[in-house]
């Protein structure tokens, strides 16, 4: 059977148009292929199997392994077996992208494969054909309504002298919780070229900050003991802390919203790329794309229609919202690194 018309079987089979005998009979097709894919852990991947996972395997017999780990070390672990990958599908945020694209370790996903990827919205394709983008999750201050009255706007307040010793930010080696710098860097005239103003900026709110959260989990307990009452969090992990009774409460940065992409790749060297296609096109279904923000808060990243209930805590749940997401040269922000992680440690730690 051709590509096109398997993926018009498996378009048609989705929305239940198709019945016939013969359908049924093909859509099974995949029964003996388990694609592995790397796994972020926890409620993460187990909301992909339910969303993902076990349509695929109900309407194809195609089954999904997750290999969760740490991110860095499943990056390396591909890079150094190109010629036996240990995965056939990767999932890998906009910074680790320019690592793939570097290594030549992943394929191109056309559309003509997976049709679905005409839904996706202007801004979330940030690599021309590679990767499929399926979740979007944006770095913003935050507060806790019960100490700090005085609303936050903007990234800059961080800076603000009634929030000494209340900010907790990430830590700069996390390469994408670090976005904030960039918030502040553009917010003062600067850029990812000239990240000075950011640096300044921190300087002044150095007696503001108590904590560089190494990761999430330990933002989160500094927020929950109530160490910090402000900082810089990922979207998703505020919803997190107001379902744990915080009144943390988001902030939408009317300067533009410093975002980070989720992609699903192909592997190049893979066996199945007809299942992988396969697999794309349900993330990019209305059942794929709404499962994980369901569960987690992500945002979205295709024309679905967002559920009520679903949009009001959705960051980007609008054109307008959509238009505020900034573009983010990531082969710079990443080749500044080291610099960047050796001049915060330096201000905070100095």
């Amino acid at each position: 059977m051709k590509r096109r018309t398997f993926l018009k079987f498996g378009t048609a089979a989705a929305v239940g148009a198709l019945d016939a005998p013969f359908v049924h009979a093909q859509s099974k097709k995949f029964a003996g292929i388990t694609l592995r894919i790397n796994g972020y852990g926890g409620l993460y991947d187990e909301t992909f199997m339910k969303s993902v996972g076990a349509p695929l395997e109900e309407r194809y017999g195609l089954k999904i392994q997750f290999n969760s780990g740490a991110t860095g070390s499943d990056l390396i672990k591909l890079i150094a077996n190109k010629d036996n990958p240990p995965y056939d599908m990767y999932m890998a945020d906009s910074a680790v992208m320019v690592e793939l694209l570097k290594a030549g370790v992943i394929e191109e996903i056309k559309q003509a494969d997976v049709p679905n990827i005409k839904r996706i919205l202007p801004g979330f394709r940030e690599y021309g054909d590679y990767g499929v983008p399926f979740n979007v999750a944006s770095v913003i201050p935050v507060y806790n309504s019960k100490f700090i009255k005085q609303p936050l706007t903007s990234y800059s307040v961080l800076a603000r002298p009634d929030l000494k010793s209340r900010v907790v930010i990430p830590a700069p080696t996390q390469d994408t919780a670090s976005l904030y710098l960039l918030g502040l860097a553009e917010e003062n005239g600067g850029s990812v070229t000239n990240m000075e103003p950011a640096f300044q900026l921190l300087t002044a709110a150095k007696p503001n900050i108590v904590a560089l959260a190494q990761t999430n989990v330990a933002e989160v307990q500094i927020f929950q003991s109530e160490e910090a009452h402000a900082g810089s969090f990922w979207d998703g992990r505020a919803h997190e802390l107001r379902t744990k009774g915080l009144p943390i409460v988001t902030v939408v940065p009317t300067k533009g919203i410093y975002s980070v992409v989720i992609y699903i790749n192909i592997v190049k060297g893979m066996k199945h790329p007809e299942a992988a296609y396969a697999l794309a096109q349900q993330l990019l279904s209305d059942q794929g794309m709404l499962g994980i923000p369901q569960a987690l808060r992500y945002g979205v990243t295709t024309d679905v229609n967002l559920p009520e209930d679903l949009r009001k805590d959705l960051l980007f749940n609008s054109s307008e919202r959509n238009a505020l997401k900034k573009k983010v040269d990531w082969q710079r922000w990443m080749a500044d690194r080291g610099d960047r992680i050796e001049r915060v440690n330096k201000i905070i730690r100095g």
